[in-house]
């Protein structure tokens, strides 16, 4: 109460410093404080593999085993706090290759990166992969869910086991699999090659219902021209917006999006595409090779340079998926 004449003196000092008619200055409005953009709080699309995956997937290109101590300091770089490692054991699964016991290697490689997660549990959740056309398909799958070493989802990629969408027994096999998945609250990451509006439709058509209560991590892989992939994405966010029931639990996983490169038409598409789907539900992930020129850092930075608010990119930064909670 006993500063208040104090201001009061302050206040008519002040005006009567002012010249006669002239008027108190009006202080500028100030500038709106921008929504501060953090980076990732996950990465939810990165890889570890033995020595054993990698020599066999050298037989196409030149591949150098990844450990979770090689990850680490990827993930620091960038300001990454967390980590989903998708194991690669799927590949073992391919039809162009025949193996000998090939599900205990698809068992070993999905356990190697079970250890390697576990070397920094606070930062890295391992979660297994299988190819769903095999006949161990959901055996693995039941393994995976019934082990702590994993986290609660399973990493499919079809197309790497060369699924036929004419082929009823091929599809019947996937649905299998998503209705495992569900009824033992695995969430589904998704991983589509070579996709098209006709793969989008079967999705939601064909697999999606058989999963409704677990979530799906759409993702596309970052090789090819990004057309075909944005006609796919098209439909799902024409779905979203829609408001389909049976995209509920679904979201989309920018991977394959989160490159140098893309031209300013696609990347306005891709940001169209996004909203449609809702930014709440679009996931950060690098899908990033050690090494290579694009680490979880760099996909970041072409993540930001999307023509997106600032605000809308927080909101992706903050997005974590259940399994990673």
């Amino acid at each position: 109460m006993k500063r208040l004449p104090v201001l009061c003196c302050a206040a008519m000092a002040f005006a009567w410093s002012l010249p006669v008619g002239a008027a108190p200055a009006v202080l500028a409005p100030r500038a709106p404080i921008p929504t501060p953009v953090a980076t990732p709080v996950a990465d939810h699309h990165q890889h570890v593999y033995s020595p054993a995956a990698a020599a066999f997937m050298s037989a196409t290109s030149a591949m150098r085993p990844v450990s979770a101590q090689d990850l680490i300091p990827q993930l620091d770089a960038a300001g990454i706090e967390r980590a989903a490692v998708l194991s690669v054991a799927y590949v073992y699964g391919q039809p162009a290759r025949t193996l000998e016991e090939e599900y205990a290697r698809v068992r070993a490689e999905n356990d190697w990166v079970a250890r390697q997660a576990a070397e920094y549990p606070e930062r890295l959740v391992a979660l297994c992969s299988v190819d769903p056309l095999k006949d161990y398909a959901l055996a693995e799958l039941a393994r995976c869910a019934a082990s702590p070493e994993f986290g609660r989802g399973i990493k499919l990629q079809p197309a790497a086991g060369g699924v036929q969408l004419d082929d009823p027994e091929q599809v019947e096999r996937l649905r299998r699999v998503f209705r495992s998945a569900n009824a033992r609250g695995m969430a589904i990451v998704l991983q589509l090659r070579e996709t098209g509006v006709r793969e989008a439709r079967l999705l939601v058509d064909q697999l999606l219902p058989h999963a409704p209560g677990v979530p799906v991590q759409v993702a596309y892989s970052g090789e090819g021209e990004a057309s075909p992939q944005l006609a796919a994405l098209g439909v799902l966010a024409d779905a979203a917006a829609r408001q389909d029931p049976r995209m509920r639990h679904v979201w989309v996983d920018v991977a394959a999006f989160a490159r140098p490169g893309l031209s300013a038409a696609d990347a306005r598409r891709l940001v169209r595409r996004l909203r449609q789907v809702g930014m709440e539900r679009v996931l950060y992930g690098s899908d990033a090779e050690i090494g290579a020129d694009v680490g979880p850092r760099e996909a970041w930075a072409a993540f930001r340079s999307l023509p997106l608010t600032d605000a809308e990119a927080a909101r992706v930064a903050n997005n974590v998926m259940p399994y990673l909670r």
